[in-house]
């Protein structure tokens, strides 16, 4: 049975990327926020196995939308997608409770793994 995503990123074109990629390895994508209010609210609707998290969003940010989703279900597996040059974000977000960082630019395999590891198991191809 494949497991659910939920894609977050203000760029669509990157949403669409990691959903694409994801959906080529069997996952199913449950929705694609473009900011972190809409990803909380996505994420109470749909409670996906995963969602992949940006970090710099304009209104309500990744680590802001990380916080509440986990205040929501604490089982919740985040993993954090963002530029490298966010280092310190990025380590904040570890340390709110998010499963594993992707840094952008990456490739498909890249996120694959990152997803397999956040969820402790294979799910691709």
């Amino acid at each position: 049975m494949p497991k659910n995503v939920l894609v977050v990123d203000d760029s669509m074109l990157m949403r669409r990327m990691i959903a694409g990629s994801l959906a080529d390895a069997g996952w199913n994508v449950v929705g694609e926020a473009a900011d972190g209010e809409e990803a909380v609210q996505l994420y109470a609707e749909t409670r996906p196995d995963l969602v992949t998290m940006d970090i710099v969003m304009p209104g309500t940010g990744g680590i802001e939308a990380l916080v509440r989703i986990l205040q929501f279900d604490p089982d919740a597996k985040v993993v954090v997608v963002s530029a490298l040059n966010q280092t310190r974000l990025i380590s904040e977000a570890i340390r709110k409770g998010a499963q594993d960082f992707l840094g952008k630019p990456f490739l498909p395999e890249q996120l694959q793994e990152t997803v397999d590891r956040a969820v402790g198991e294979t799910v691709g191809i």
